[in-house]
């Protein structure tokens, strides 16, 4: 699964010449591991071939149009989960200390709640912690991969994956939260609110990942047993 997880991070990461000329490696990836259900595949192979062939200034106009100025898409989670509440601000901290307490330390400005670091974080545990970190925000992958399906953007795929390969049934109530959570009317000013930058978690230097780069350093990186990491 550690590989597939990496995988679904770079593919919602910024669009890269590096992700387009790397798209066949992804799939490759995504094939040989093995763990996704046949129907998720087909998914995501809509958007392969999407990022493989399409114009790199035409995938990153795509992406910022979905992910940077609609709040219903933002790949913040808690964005879904508390909205504009202050138990947000405890729920970052809640996140990124359980992130030091595994040893994993997050660099440079992005939150912890930023989907493609939660998907890093999750790739270095052991399948079932990592199944069991995914089944967490299911219902707002469930979202996600609804409101994206509606505005036919291949990037649905992603998140049918992720609740795929959580294995949970994704609770109504938790999923209709999600809905009263996200604002119904997207702010004006979201450009300048989601202003991306480059992370990577440190794991005494032998874990890099950075934002919409790296990525087969991302997908190839890191292969020891995850008790050896935490253990760090």
């Amino acid at each position: 699964m550690k590989l597939t997880l990496r995988s679904l991070a770079a593919l919602l990461g910024y669009p890269s010449a590096e992700l387009k000329e790397n798209a066949g490696e992804i799939r490759h990836v995504l094939r040989s591991e093995a763990v996704l259900p046949a129907a998720e595949l087909a998914r995501l192979e809509t958007l392969l071939t999407k990022i493989g062939t399409t114009e790199l200034l035409d995938l990153q106009s795509a992406y910022s149009e979905l992910f940077d100025r609609s709040r219903s898409l933002s790949l913040h989670l808690f964005e879904h989960v508390h909205g504009d509440s202050r138990e947000r601000g405890q729920a970052m901290i809640d996140l990124g200390q359980q992130y030091m307490e595994s040893g994993f330390f997050l660099e440079a400005s992005e939150l912890p709640d930023f989907v493609p670091v939660f998907l890093e974080y999750a790739s270095c545990l052991s399948a079932r912690d990592a199944r069991e970190m995914l089944g967490q925000p299911a219902h707002v992958f469930a979202a996600l991969a609804e409101r994206l399906d509606k505005r036919e953007a291949p990037y649905g795929a992603v998140f049918h994956a992720l609740v795929a390969l959580s294995k949970v049934r994704v609770d109504a109530d938790a999923r209709a939260l999600v809905d009263e959570n996200t604002p119904a009317v997207d702010a004006a000013d979201i450009d300048a609110e989601w202003e991306e930058a480059p992370v990577s978690f440190n794991l005494g230097g032998a874990h890099e990942m950075g934002g919409p780069t790296g990525v087969v350093a991302k997908i190839r990186a890191s292969n020891r047993p995850v008790n050896q990491e935490a253990a760090r």
